[in-house]
C-alpha cells in the first residue's frame, strides 16, 4: 500500500497567504488577530481629490489615464474608482509600501503637469483611506 509523507504536518495552511506568520502552533497565530486576504496580495488604499469636479474638465479620460500610468511606474493599481462629480479617485495599490501619501501626490501632480489639464490634486487632498462603492444595475 502506498503512502505519502506529509512534510508539513496536518495543521499547516493550504494557501500561500500574504501574511507570513509562520507555522500554526495551537492558537498563537489565531490570537494574533491578523487580517488575511486569500485572493491576492496585501493592498494599500489611497484617495485623491482633485481641486475641481472631473465632470467639467475637458479630456478627463486622458487626465485619469495620465494619473494612473504615473502611479503604475512604481506600484500596480489593483483597482480604482473615480467619482467625477466629487473629483475623487480611490485606489488600491500593491505592493504594500510602494507609495506614501507624499510620493503618491507627487506622481499624480506630475501626471497633471504632463497631461495639459489644470485639474490638479493638492497635497492636502491625498489620504491613505479609500472608499469604494458598488451599485447594482
Amino acid at each position: 500500500m502506498a503512502s505519502v509523507t506529509r512534510v508539513s504536518g496536518t495543521t499547516q495552511p493550504v494557501f500561500a497567504l500574504d501574511t507570513q506568520n509562520g507555522s500554526i502552533s495551537g492558537t498563537a497565530n489565531v490570537a494574533g488577530n491578523v487580517a488575511v486576504q486569500m485572493q491576492g496580495p496585501k493592498l494599500d488604499f489611497f484617495s485623491l481629490k482633485a481641486n475641481a469636479a472631473l465632470t467639467n474638465a475637458g479630456n478627463v479620460n486622458g487626465y485619469l489615464n495620465n494619473v494612473l500610468q504615473a502611479i503604475q511606474q512604481i506600484g500596480t493599481i489593483a483597482m480604482y474608482q473615480a467619482n467625477p462629480a466629487a473629483g475623487n479617485i480611490s485606489l488600491a495599490i500593491y505592493p504594500t509600501g510602494a507609495y506614501t501619501t507624499a510620493t503618491l501626490v507627487a506622481a499624480a501632480q506630475t501626471a497633471n503637469s504632463t497631461g495639459g489639464l489644470d485639474i490638479g490634486i493638492p497635497t492636502a487632498n491625498v489620504s491613505n483611506v479609500a472608499t469604494f462603492s458598488c451599485t447594482n444595475t
